[in-house]
């Protein structure tokens, strides 16, 4: 089992910037696809930022260059860089563990994140 703690969401004001983490605990040793998902109200759940195999990274088009994912394996922390937000970014972020060799999948319980315009 992993066990997600997310962090960091709050009220900003739209061009600021705002980190999230995610503190990973329990048996993570085959989890091989971090990511960050956002739900908006009234909108599908969708990937924001995911960290693949630990090296390779995908970003939804409409984070390209405002947001990064990175990861510190030392604090088993995943985070997301988040600048220039706008409105269309307020959701609720969740971090999401998986595995592809164990078909296992993990979230957190997220954090919200609202930008002011």
């Amino acid at each position: 089992q992993v066990q997600l703690v997310e962090s960091g969401g709050g009220l900003v004001q739209a061009g600021g910037s705002l980190r999230l983490s995610c503190a990973a605990s329990g048996n993570t040793f085959s989890i091989n696809i971090m990511g960050w998902y956002r739900q908006a109200p009234g909108k599908q759940r969708e990937l924001v930022a995911n960290i693949i195999s630990g090296s390779r990274t995908n970003y939804a088009d409409s984070v390209k260059g405002r947001f990064t994912i990175s990861r510190d394996n030392a604090k088993n922390t995943l985070y997301l860089q988040m600048n220039s937000l706008n409105a269309e970014d307020t959701a609720v972020y969740y971090c999401h563990f998986a595995s592809y060799t164990s078909a296992m999948a993990y979230w957190g319980k997220g954090t919200l994140v609202t930008v002011s315009s």
